[in-house]
């Protein structure tokens, strides 16, 4: 797996749109006082619910693993020429 391109960036930006989406779907919402690994988590799930992303295999489940599916995931969401994608 390769590092992609302001991929912390990218996780924020996933973390939330994922968060206004969750809300929208009415699963539940993300809370300023949870953590940054709670919030990745949840919004991972949330997508692999909905089959939004592909989930990872059983032994690949990492934090890690789980924000670089999110960056992936928001950069083919955002416009290509948003500033992240540069």
């Amino acid at each position: 797996m390769s590092k992609i391109k302001n991929e912390q960036e990218l996780v924020k930006e996933a973390v939330r749109i994922g968060s206004i989406y969750a809300e929208k779907r009415a699963i539940g919402q993300v809370e300023s006082k949870d953590s940054a690994k709670t919030k990745v988590e949840f919004i991972y799930r949330v997508l692999v619910h909905d089959k939004l992303i592909q989930p990872l295999a059983k032994g690949q489940l990492s934090d890690i693993n789980m924000k670089h599916k999110l960056a992936l995931w928001v950069s083919r969401q955002l416009p290509k020429d948003h500033p992240l994608l540069k």
